[in-house]
């Protein structure tokens, strides 16, 4: 059995030519780097502009769902849990209510804002025409007065 014998190549400088290696070069991988990172720089502060955005949303949201609760709190036992009560009065009978038709709220515990913080509940209000105050101190977290600066209150 012979082997097959190969045709040389036609073109005498292809032999001499090296093969070119694949890949890229350091220009081209510096130069996708560099957009790379301008794309980020642009886009990373819009998103972080939004998920904060976003965050304010929901404390708002949850404020006026936890106002809720707090109104069908009132048609059971006649007011609006004392300061000393606080929100627990909506997950547990506080001592010296007669009506309560409860737990108001699904799980054993009040959730936090969206900064993990607790909400702040001071009834009476300390504002004019409130009922209560029913805050979050917003990223700071500060439970200053209500209505201060940074601070989402119910209206």
């Amino acid at each position: 059995m012979q082997m097959p014998i190969q045709a040389l190549p036609r073109d005498p400088d292809a032999i001499a030519r090296p093969r070119r290696e694949a890949g890229f070069t350091l220009l081209e991988i510096l130069v996708v780097i560099a957009i790379l990172g301008l794309l980020i720089g642009l886009v990373a502060p819009a998103a972080l502009r939004q998920l904060g955005g976003a965050k304010v949303s929901v404390a708002k949201q949850t404020i006026e769902r936890l106002g809720s609760v707090l109104d069908l709190y009132k048609l059971d036992a006649g007011s609006y849990p004392t300061t000393e009560q606080g929100l627990a009065a909506l997950v547990e009978r506080p001592t010296g209510v007669s009506i309560w038709n409860g737990p108001y709220l699904k799980g054993d515990k009040i959730q936090s804002d969206p900064w993990n913080h607790p909400f702040v509940y001071r009834a009476p209000s300390t504002r004019r025409g409130k009922d209560y105050d029913l805050c979050s101190g917003g990223a700071s977290g500060s439970a200053g007065e209500p209505g201060s600066e940074g601070m989402l209150c119910n209206n």
